[in-house]
Order: structure tokens, then C-alpha cells, then sequence
């Protein structure tokens, strides 16, 4: 199904989808969805919040063009699914889950499969992670209607940024780039996403 989602799509991105075969879908899915987990759609992990659809990953993680030595931020770990796929990209992942329950299964999901490169840490996404920044890339998970500032500042110079923005549940997705203290943007299709989840 991850190749068919690479025809459909005409997405060349060879290293991104090669790792998607190698990192099992169904393994971050809840048991009675698991029949759904190479449909080309989002899928319900609880505490309302899905995992994005195959392509979606793809066209995000493409979007990174990560080389292989970059220090990754990604902001909604979800059940630990596009955090493995950046892992095997990537030299180091640090990632944040605002929701606890999510947390937890990441975190049992990443280690039963032996994924030794990812931390995960409980916390609100919108503060980033300054303990360990800055960082080359930064991924964000949920739908936001901007980018908070604190993110943009955890950013290594020449880094990028890649988010769905927008108001509504339909987003833009957006890739950003720092260039001397100066962010740039370039804009994708519209994407739907659950929304970004900030603390009360």
C-alpha cells in the first residue's frame, strides 16, 4: 500500500517511502483498527487524535530533506509513528505529547521495537523543547493557525520548519526556512488535521 500511495501521489521521494516499508504502520495503530493501517487515510489512536494518512507523512517527512546528522524537534508524537519514520532519517529525534495517555503507548510502542534514537517527553508543543535546542528540523503534527515564536527561536540558522497552518480544520501546509534570523515560507495543498492542542 506505500507504493501504491507513491504512484497515486507521483511523490519522489525515495528514502522517505524505502524507510516507510521497514517501519511497520499497524504496530502504532489501537488492535481494532489495525485492519485500516495501509489505507490511505488517518486513523484513530484515542483521546481524540488520529495518525495521519500514509501520504501525509511521506509529503511532510519529504518536505524535511533530511540528510541523515540532523537533530529533529516533532511536536505531537501521537502514538510514535511519524517519530520512528524520522528516526531512521535523522541522527536524533526529540519529541512532545501534550497528552499523557499518548505519551505512555509512545513511548512502549518506540521501545518494544527497538527504536534507541527518539526521546519522548509529556509537555506542551507550543514551548518547544529549549533544553535541547537548537535544532535543524522541526515537525508539527496538528493543525495550528500560526506558528508560535518560541519554535521559530529553537531554530538553528538554515533550519525548516514544516506545519499545517490555517484557520479551520482544512490547513495549509507550510514549509519554513531560517536564513539569518529571517524566516521564509513556501506553501503546499490544503491537509486536514485534528488541531493543535495547547495547555489549559
Amino acid at each position: 500500500m506505500i507504493l501504491d500511495i507513491k504512484e497515486k501521489y507521483n511523490l519522489d521521494a525515495p528514502k522517505v517511502f524505502s524507510v516507510m516499508l521497514s517501519v511497520p504502520r499497524e504496530k502504532f495503530i489501537p488492535s481494532q483498527f489495525q485492519d485500516l493501517a495501509y489505507d490511505d487515510m488517518a486513523v484513530s489512536i484515542g483521546f481524540g487524535q488520529t495518525i495521519s494518512q500514509p501520504y501525509t507523512v511521506a509529503f511532510m517527512t519529504h518536505l524535511l530533506d533530511l540528510k541523515g546528522k540532523e537533530k529533529v524537534l516533532e511536536i505531537g508524537t501521537g502514538s510514535g509513528y511519524q517519530a520512528a519514520i524520522l528516526s531512521r532519517l535523522a541522527d536524533k529525534v526529540y519529541t512532545l505529547e501534550i497528552v499523557p495517555g499518548l505519551a505512555k503507548k509512545a513511548k512502549e510502542n518506540l521501545k518494544k521495537l527497538g527504536f534507541k534514537n527518539i526521546e519522548v517527553k509529556l509537555g506542551s508543543g507550543e514551548f518547544g523543547w529549549r533544553q535541547e535546542a537548537p535544532f535543524d528540523a522541526i515537525i508539527v503534527t496538528a493543525g495550528l493557525s500560526e506558528i508560535p515564536k518560541e519554535l521559530f527561536s529553537q531554530l538553528k540558522d538554515r533550519g525548516v520548519l514544516v506545519a499545517p497552518v490555517g484557520v479551520g480544520q482544512d490547513k495549509t501546509m507550510t514549509k519554513f526556512l531560517k536564513r539569518e534570523g529571517k524566516i521564509n515560507k513556501k506553501e503546499y495543498g490544503i491537509f486536514h488535521f485534528v488541531p493543535f492542542v495547547e495547555r489549559d
